[in-house]
């Protein structure tokens, strides 16, 4: 079986630091290891209007963010296909055939929908397009035949009910779709970055968090906030690195060689959390530090971002040369469902004789 990649991210605004950890950065490093056939990168532009719907120009504006943002993290157009999800009209009919093979019952019980809708306060008036994202999700994977799906561990549950409905629909109709897996961030502790104000998840919507795009000055007002540890009052008073964003932050960031740079005083990051622990050290002295990092990652990035920024429109035609490459791959893949679905009426030269030959007879 072939080896290839989907992954994506909804264009509703600039990517931060959450979606680096989350995804991006496996992204980059699997795309120039080159041990997957393909690697699709899409922007669910779809999926960012079932809670947008109001306001296209929201997403229609944050196409080329997000685009920038990819190129700027590292990822090769030569190497992966950038696409927009919307310019695929496979995925729309793909997502109409797979919702027959799901229950409400069962999209109701996924743990990250529940969140999703708290979140959007959408208890009581539900968009029937967003309740059925999982679904469009599942066609996202499926029709590019994804063998693997790098992701954080919130959308686990979503992979669950795309491999539910690939069995379901290879049981059906015979084996057509690929079962995928998901490729979860190898540093555990930063599987799930939280936001800058310590709550569980980084969320544009939430306002907690820091872009791959900020200025120095705007990480540090950022970091310089950050929620640390309630109970650490006063400088010598014993710390909890445990919930603390800004050594989870650390934790996904840091290197030895930071320490060496920056401060020296420590080894590495363990040395750093038994003083904290012990007591007499300053939630400050950590903040600044973590800057520091934040800001050494980020600046090549900003860089080739403004780079990019010069030339727009050749921004647009890689999109529209990797949406068309997608393309070519999705109406195969509809192809081959249409057939094992039996409607593929005018490729169907069997059918048409059966039907011209049962009309003959009467």
């Amino acid at each position: 079986m072939k080896k290839v990649i989907l992954t994506g991210d909804r264009p509703t605004g600039k990517l931060h630091l959450g979606h680096y950890v989350g995804s991006l950065r496996r992204r980059v490093e699997l795309q120039d290891a080159g041990d997957y056939e393909r690697m699709f990168v899409f922007m669910a532009d779809v999926q960012a209007l079932t809670d947008n719907a109001d306001n296209p120009e929201k997403i229609r504006q944050n196409i080329i963010n997000v685009a920038l943002d990819y190129l700027a993290a590292g990822l090769d157009p030569s190497k992966c296909i950038l696409f927009i999800q919307s310019q695929i009209p496979e995925l729309a009919e793909l997502t109409t055939y797979l919702m027959n093979l799901i229950t409400v019952s069962r999209v109701q019980r996924n743990p990250t929908v529940k969140t999703e809708i708290k979140m959007r306060n959408f208890e009581a008036n539900i968009p029937l397009g967003f309740f059925c994202y999982p679904v469009s999700q599942a066609a996202d994977i499926t029709l590019f035949k994804a063998t693997t799906v790098p992701a954080g561990e919130d959308q686990e549950p979503m992979l669950e009910v795309t491999r539910e409905l690939v069995n379901r629909f290879n049981n059906t109709y015979g084996e057509v779709l690929v079962e995928p897996y998901i490729m979860l961030p190898e540093n555990v502790t930063a599987r799930r970055l939280p936001g800058t104000d310590g709550k569980e998840k980084m969320s544009k919507s939430l306002g907690n968090c820091i872009y791959l795009s900020d200025s120095a000055d705007e990480v540090w007002q950022k970091v310089r906030s950050m929620y640390t540890d309630p109970l650490h009052l006063n400088v010598s008073d014993p710390g909890h690195v445990e919930g603390n964003a800004v050594f989870t932050y650390l934790d996904a960031f840091s290197t030895d060689a930071d320490f060496q740079q920056f401060w020296p005083e420590y080894q590495n990051l363990e040395e750093l959390k038994d003083h904290y622990r012990r007591g007499g050290l300053g939630d400050m002295k950590c903040k600044k530090f973590l800057n520091q990092v934040l800001n050494q990652f980020l600046e090549p990035m900003r860089q080739r971002r403004h780079e990019f920024e010069q030339d727009i429109p050749e921004i647009y035609n890689i999109l529209r040369r990797g949406t068309e490459q997608a393309r070519e791959v999705a109406v195969q893949t509809m192809d081959e469902v249409r057939q094992a679905m039996r409607i593929d009426y005018f490729n169907d030269a069997e059918l048409i004789a059966q039907q011209a030959e049962a009309f003959r007879s009467k």
